[in-house]
């Protein structure tokens, strides 16, 4: 197995801006027929990542989205692009897509103290 840990930055002008949220990324034997389990470390708030840090996006499993040609970049990408764009209808974290539902500025407020909580440096 290999490990790779890296670090996508919330794109400007989202609440997500100014953090950077390190992910571990782990391939089996079976990549690239299989996708990597992704998992933010530490686990972050948010609707479409499970408590234990794992990133729930259908391009990273194999019963939905996952295609063998799917890079590195796209997988990056679109787990950069879904921060600022939860999936709702897919939720993993039942707090913050309550959050998320109920009280959205209030979402927003906890996504900005997050952002300058794992503020890069």
């Amino acid at each position: 197995m290999l490990v790779w840990d890296c670090g996508i930055p919330g794109k400007v002008n989202t609440s997500w801006e100014g953090g950077r949220y390190t992910l571990t990324l782990k391939f089996t034997e079976d990549f690239p027929s299989a996708p990597p389990e992704v998992s933010f470390q530490p686990p972050i708030f948010h609707p479409n990542v499970y408590p234990s840090g794992r990133v729930c996006l259908s391009i990273l499993d194999p019963s939905k989205g996952w295609k063998p040609s799917i890079t590195l970049k796209q997988m990056l990408v679109g787990i950069q692009d879904l921060l600022d764009n939860p999936n709702n209808d897919d939720p993993a974290q039942s707090l913050a897509s309550e959050l998320l539902r109920k009280d959205p500025a209030q979402y927003k407020r906890r996504i900005e103290r997050q952002a300058r909580k794992y503020r890069a440096t």
